[in-house]
Formats: C-alpha cells, structure tokens, sequence
C-alpha cells in the first residue's frame, strides 16, 4: 500500500528537471562556458569528462542513501547543497583563479546531484507502481532532457545577452548561475511540501554500523551475480557511446569558426536552436516514447528506439560536409537528432529499471547509472583530442560507426515480453530480471 498525495504529473516533472538541471550545468553548459573563456577543445572535454566521475562511483555510496533516512529527506537536503554549489560558482567566475575554484564548486555540485539522482529514481520506484512506471518513463526521460536543452538554450541564451550588453563574459556567466541556484532553491521549497509520501520510503536509521555494512555487501553482491549481468553491463556502457563522444563536441561545433570545420555560428544562436526546436522535438520524442513504451512493452520497442537513439546522428554529419549557411537547415538537422534521442532514450531507462527489479531495487539503479556514466566519462574525455585530429567532418563519421556495437548486442538481451506494459502480471518488488 502507497501513502499517495497527489497526482504523479505535480511532482515527476519538477523532479526530473530538478535532477537534469545540474547535470547539465556540470557536463554542458560548463563546455559552452569555457569555450567562451577561452580553453582549447582538447582542455575542455578532459576537464568536464572528469566531472562525470561522481556519477560513475555513486554505487559506493548509494546503499547509504537506501539505508538511511528517506528518499524524500534525501532529495530535499540534496537541493538545498545544489543551489549552494551554483551560488560559489556565481561567485567564483570574477576572479582571476575562476578556472580551479569553478572546476571545485562543480565537482560540489556534481557529488550533491549524483546522490539527488540516487534519491529521485528510488523515490519514482517506490511511489509508483509498474504500469506507472513505464507510463511515466517517457515523461521523467524528457523533464530530464528539457532540462538539459534548457541548459543549453534559454541558459545560453541569456548569457549571450548578458555578454553583449554588459560587455563582460564573466560577469554574465556569473549571473547565469546566480539565476540557476536561485530556481534550484526555489525547486528545494517545492518538492519539500510537494513530494508525496510513501508508505515505503523508510529509513533505517536505528541499524547499527556493522549491519550497514553488511547490507552494503549483499547489495553488490546480488547485482553482481544478476543473470546476464555481463551483457546488460556492455549494453549499459555502449547505448551511449556515440552520445558520448558526440555531447562534448556539438556545441563546440557549432560555436567554432567555418575555416576550421564549425558553423560559426553565436551564442545566443546556439541556446536558440537548442531552447526552442530542440525543446519541442525532444518533448515529442519523449512523451511518444513513454506512450507506446506503455502499450507495447519496452521488448517490442527495443529495436526502434535504439535505431532513433543512434541514426539520427547523421545529422552532424551531414552538417559538417555542407556547413550551410541557412539556420534553418541547423534547426532541422538539431530538430531530427533531438526527437529520435527522446524517443530513443526511453527504452534505456527502461531497462536499467527492468534490470533493478527485486531487492535493493533502488541501490541496484545507482549501480546502473553508475555504469551509464562510465560510458559517457571515458569516451568524453578523448572526445577533444580526437575531434582535433580528425576535424569535424571525420570525427562525425566516428560517431556514427561507433553506434554499431550497440545494435550487435541487442538480439542478445534477455528482456520479459510483459514488462512495461499497462496490465503487468506481476507487482514491482516480486518481478525480477531472471523472471
């Protein structure tokens, strides 16, 4: 039985902007941020490809965020350390040590978000049943990547005003983010009256250290002795592969001058094709996802999904060979790539949930998203170096052939016919992967 306050759609969708917010200023809006300070490709994907690391490790301590306290207590305090972690950054940008002291606060932040993430997809296991689930997958999949594109559009947006009419790249930038920790704060006040409350979101704060420490153990110990653990481990880590390598890069491309491969194109024009076209393409791609994904099951749309996640790549390619000179060919190329990964993305958060069933369910996710930022981490922080020695047009061309190994494994996975579906036969925490 779940203690329910509400309907699902006035907290899914503040919480998952909530938790795409930060992981885009860490990963995203710091790439454009730094381009404008003026750092090398080379420095910028090796130094923001090291702020993935947090979310690669939260595993080690996301037994912790099951044990104690609850997830809703977590994703508060969470919040409330995020909106600090934006505020020094504010600070920090004016001074001549910004590069360090940015690079410090974001790491802050990205240790805060990767145990927010923890919390929220555990608090979405436990409040919701798996109808629920699969139903809203596609919803929470594309709050998060609104997030995202908000991020790198009205974010850049408005930082391309401010740089213009104040003059001054740092004093925008450290605006910006002043805005960011004042919405996040915001964000903390909301979900601390908003959130419903579980009747299973319990902590376990009277257990003593040594039968922490034990849980801690039987929760590694069960996921990594899941059947077919070392397939679903390869397929978590090459879904993205090509997003990997491809997120460091596109917004470099598009901001780098036409002699040198880019389109040349200005800030505000780059938070404006991502903010506005990609933003609708996105939300379709999603909530269409998220909509058959809940008919069909995530089994029938595994084969689609993947081909919408990795082909539409094509478009950056196709880009960088024409280099056009009309915006609106931009639009449509960013509009194509943005809907098939909103469609696409849905069946990959479908199966790390179907992959987290059973006990631990919640620890076992962390795990899962652990090795989701792993995948991203290490082909992102090669990304520049390789970008610089191929050019663009080459490097696209990469990126397309790397979304090969994931279409080879597919056929291979093991994936219940039943799961995602409206009328499942099974409830939540009695379905398991080996079943």
């Amino acid at each position: 039985m779940k203690k329910k306050t509400g309907s699902p759609w006035s907290w899914i969708p503040t919480l998952y902007f909530a938790e795409g917010l930060p992981y885009v200023a860490v990963m995203t809006v710091s790439v454009i941020m730094y381009k404008r300070f003026g750092l090398s490709n080379t420095d910028i994907a090796l130094y923001t490809s090291w702020l993935y690391l947090p979310w690669v490790i939260k595993p080690f301590w996301s037994p912790f965020v099951d044990i104690l306290k609850t997830k809703r207590w977590w994703i508060v305090a969470m919040q409330l350390l995020i909106g600090a972690g934006l505020a020094g950054i504010a600070f920090t940008l004016p001074t001549p040590f910004y590069l360090q002291a940015s690079l410090a606060f974001f790491w802050l932040m990205a240790f805060s978000s990767a145990t927010h993430d923890i919390a929220a997809d555990g608090f979405y296991m436990l409040a919701l049943d798996d109808s629920q689930q699969s139903f809203f997958v596609g919803i929470r999949s594309t709050f998060y990547r609104l997030a995202m594109i908000s991020g790198q559009g009205l974010l850049i947006i408005l930082a391309g005003s401010l740089e213009k009419s104040t003059g001054k790249i740092p004093l925008a930038w450290s605006i910006t983010f002043f805005i960011m920790a004042g919405l996040f704060i915001a964000f903390m006040v909301y979900h601390r009256f908003l959130l419903p409350r579980p009747a299973e979101d319990t902590g376990k704060e009277a257990e003593t250290p040594r039968m922490v420490l034990i849980e801690f153990g039987n929760t590694f110990k069960s996921f990594f002795t899941k059947k077919g653990i070392g397939l679903a481990i390869a397929f978590i880590l090459l879904y993205r592969l090509a997003e990997a390598m491809l997120v460091k890069l596109a917004s470099p491309f598009l901001l780098d001058a036409r002699e040198i491969g880019g389109l040349g194109l200005g800030t505000q024009e780059v938070g404006l094709v991502y903010g506005t076209v990609g933003v609708i393409a996105l939300t379709l791609g999603g909530i269409i996802g998220g909509i058959v994904a809940s008919r069909n099951g995530l089994k029938h749309w595994l084969w689609p999904m993947a081909l919408a996640i990795t082909l539409p790549n094509a478009a950056y390619l196709l880009l960088s060979y024409y280099q056009p000179d009309s915006f609106l060919w931009v639009n449509i190329a960013v509009a194509i790539e943005q809907f098939g990964y909103g469609f696409g993305f849905t069946a990959y958060m479908l199966y790390l949930i179907y992959f987290s069933q059973g006990e631990h369910k919640t620890a076992h996710y962390s795990i899962c998203t652990g090795f989701m930022a792993l995948g991203m981490m290490l082909p992102g922080m090669a990304a520049g170096w390789i970008q610089e020695q191929l050019g663009y047009d080459r490097f696209f061309i990469l990126i397309m052939l790397l979304t090969i190994p994931t279409l080879i494994l597919i056929p291979f996975l093991k994936v219940d016919s039943e799961f995602g579906k409206k009328k499942e036969t099974l409830p939540a925490n009695e379905m398991t992967p080996e079943e």
